[in-house]
């Protein structure tokens, strides 16, 4: 007599034992999912400022760098050509140029200083009418115009000949020049100079001032020397007195 059970219980039973093993599992993993909760939880609460999506943070790779070696290009014997440097041309000035007066500086040094040559002193005061030219006195921390090179000294315009009476020429006041001076040499008058220049002060000319001379207003007079009248000598006679018998 065959002893062994039904086919059917034996499935029942395996049945039996595979629910039993997926309960267990399913246990296991909802207990493993609590404790992972409470993990987290427990990490929260000691450093709450930290995201919890680090913790689970994955490794970033680095990327390796690799080097390919360049070629070097090996020198050779190719003369090199250097540029020649140009020459800076300092420009020369076209006209006057400031120029502050410095400690120890007078005008016969700043001439020389700038090549003036020897009417230096006279072109430096002609341009600048607040330099006396008695004195030629300058202070430190003045502000001058210095001539260009190759300027000329202001000259007397010379009286043309035959030149019609008030006729104007030009002319530019000169160091010691007065008004009196200036019409003596143009035989004209001061009131004519004054009224050809609209001048309001006929004592404030400056050295290198521009004016219009009225010329020949005037005729000159001979200043003739003082003549001796010669005189006839007077024989002077000694008497001679003889003895008196």
């Amino acid at each position: 007599m065959n002893n062994k059970p039904p086919t059917s219980s034996v499935i029942a039973s395996y049945r039996r034992r595979r629910q039993q093993t997926n309960i267990i599992f399913v246990y296991g993993a909802a207990g493993l999912l609590v404790l992972a909760g409470l993990i987290l939880l427990i990490v929260w609460l000691v450093s709450p400022s930290q995201p919890l999506g680090s913790l689970f943070a994955t490794k970033t790779p680095t990327p390796t760098l690799t080097f390919t070696p360049s070629s070097t290009p090996i020198s050779t014997n190719t003369p090199t050509i250097t540029p020649t440097g140009t020459m800076t041309v300092t420009s020369t000035p076209s006209g006057p140029f400031s120029y502050t007066v410095q400690e120890g500086d007078t005008l016969d040094s700043i001439s020389k200083k700038y090549n003036l040559g020897d009417n230096g002193i006279l072109l430096i005061i002609q341009i600048n009418h607040s330099i006396d030219p008695s004195t030629q006195i300058i202070h430190v921390g003045d502000q001058i115009q210095i001539p260009n090179p190759g300027m000329k000294l202001f000259t007397s315009t010379p009286v043309p000949a035959n030149l019609q009476s008030g006729s104007k020429v030009p002319y530019a006041v000169q160091p010691g020049d007065t008004l009196a001076g200036i019409a003596s040499k143009f035989n004209s008058t001061t009131d004519a100079i004054v009224t050809a220049n609209n001048l309001t002060n006929p004592n404030a000319i400056q050295v290198g001032q521009q004016l219009q001379i009225p010329v020949n207003l005037v005729t000159p007079t001979v200043t003739r020397l003082p003549t001796s009248t010669p005189r006839t000598p007077v024989p002077t006679f000694t008497p001679i007195f003889s003895p008196t018998p």
